[in-house]
């Protein structure tokens, strides 16, 4: 659910005065609801005169909706530390647990401000001097050294399945790591969540419905519905598929205090009284914002447009039609085929379970059956893949959307396809060239909120790199 080719990071800081530690906690509970609701430009007023002229207000929108987009809302927060001029809080984002340090000048006013992945201080001086073995011999030596680079830090347990293709060619690399060595494993049938990849997919039903003649993208979902959508607000299919509907990230009558599992329990009554009596554009449409919300309510409004539920269109217009024989809507019952989720500690956490929000991020898979529908990318006769690859709308200089698909420009501008995705247990993330017909797959048990999930996607650009010949 993560995210552009890297970290975002702003880091500037300026030679005033620590102002008293009591007026912290106020600033930073004003920031983390602007931060939330979108209001960027507030943000930008609440700096002091030097920080806006070092971050213009076009450029502090940018690097925060970029900061969303990447790790999603504040979750909560918690002070750790003064350190030299900044306040410390370790900041749970939706989607990773990041290090979040501000100032504030002799007004009150923001001077300083930079984000990066939290650490946890280590326990002891053991832990320090503790080396994880890197016994991928079997591995090239490229993707064996960019694989444990990335994957050292992980908790005993992690399991990461990538599948690199090259030239159109398919090769496995199963990890784990185990009793502090990195280890080789087959596990390119083993199951995974795959979070918010599950967009793509259901973009590509989308896809689908539209070559089929049954659904047009400039469509409003509202027909679909019989009642009138609050302050009768229109919905366009595209608009939810490429998120520019304007709609906010999650819907404010989702019960957040089921961390565990916090889509259970959201269901067809509760997407609907939401759109009966609380939907609201946060956004401009025609304004890119991730949401879950939007893709959500994509997958169900295609269900009721065609008399069914989405999860039976999932199966018979994209699992059937590629042969992922291996790919659910549940993880209920696939014992010793799935890959237990691990929180940040390495322990196992229960899997995430969707309902009317399915559409968001409720597929589990393996790397096998997702490398069938990325070679299915390939194939040039295949219209409604090329639909969802069709440019849709322009982020900016560097990334468009499609259907679903994030399309970024690599280092020789090159344009490539690309979606990642996060839960409580997994992370996962897939990028390919349809021209060079190369892709990297990785689906793994590191939790969204491990402080170095990013590493699953950097891992991917950089396995990208090396099938590019770069």
């Amino acid at each position: 659910m993560k995210k552009i080719l890297s970290f975002l990071m702003l880091s500037l800081m300026a030679t005033l005065c620590f102002a008293q530690s009591n007026n912290y906690k106020t600033a930073f509970d004003v920031f983390q609801n602007d931060f939330n609701s979108g209001k960027y430009e507030n943000i930008f007023n609440s700096f002091s005169p030097e920080m806006q002229k070092a971050l213009p207000l076009e450029d502090t929108k940018q690097f925060l909706s970029g900061l969303k987009q990447q790790v999603g809302a504040i979750e909560s927060k918690e002070f750790v530390n003064n350190q030299q001029t900044y306040a410390n809080y370790k900041t749970k984002f939706e989607r990773a647990v990041l290090s979040v340090n501000i100032s504030l000048d002799d007004k009150n006013k923001i001077n300083g401000f930079f984000v990066k992945p939290f650490e946890e201080p280590k326990a002891n001086k053991a832990d320090t001097n503790s080396t994880t073995i890197n016994a991928l011999k079997n591995f090239p030596e490229k993707i064996s050294e960019n694989i444990f680079l990335k994957v050292k830090d992980f908790p005993n347990n992690t399991q990461i399945s990538i599948a690199f293709i090259e030239n159109g060619k398919t090769s496995f690399y199963g990890i784990i790591k185990r009793n502090d060595s990195v280890k080789s494993v087959s596990n390119q049938n083993k199951v995974f969540e795959i979070g918010s990849l599950t967009k793509a997919f259901t973009a590509t039903v989308l896809a689908s419905l539209v070559e089929d003649k049954k659904i047009n993208l400039n469509d409003n979902i509202n027909s679909y519905y019989a009642f009138t959508l609050k302050d009768n607000i229109k919905l366009k299919f595209e608009s939810l598929a490429n998120h520019t509907s304007g709609l906010p990230r999650l819907p404010d009558n989702l019960n957040t205090s089921n961390e565990e599992n916090p889509y259970k329990n959201y269901s067809k009554s509760d997407i609907e009284s939401y759109l009966k009596n609380n939907l609201k554009l946060e956004n401009n449409p025609q304004k890119y914002e991730y949401s879950n919300l939007g893709a959500g309510l994509l997958g169900y409004t295609l269900g009721l447009s065609q008399k069914t539920t989405f999860q039976k269109l999932l199966q018979k217009r994209i699992f059937d039609q590629y042969k992922m024989k291996n790919s659910y809507t549940s993880s209920q019952n696939l014992r010793d085929q799935l890959v237990s989720g691990l929180n940040t500690d390495g322990k196992e956490v229960p899997n995430w379970d969707f309902d009317a929000l399915f559409g968001g991020g409720g597929i589990l898979s393996t790397t096998e059956d997702l490398s069938k529908f990325v070679q299915a990318q390939f194939n040039p006769k295949n219209v409604v893949l090329a639909l969802t690859r069709k440019p849709s709308f322009t982020i900016n200089e560097k990334m468009k959307i499609g259907l679903g698909w994030h399309i970024l420009k690599s280092k020789n501008n090159e344009e490539f396809l690309w979606h990642n995705g996060g839960t409580g247990g997994y992370s996962s993330s897939l990028a390919f060239n349809t021209e060079n017909k190369n892709a990297v797959i990785i689906l793994s048990n590191v939790s969204a909120f491990n402080p170095k999930m990013g590493n699953i996607d950097q891992l991917c650009f950089e396995l990208m790199n090396v099938a590019e010949g770069k």
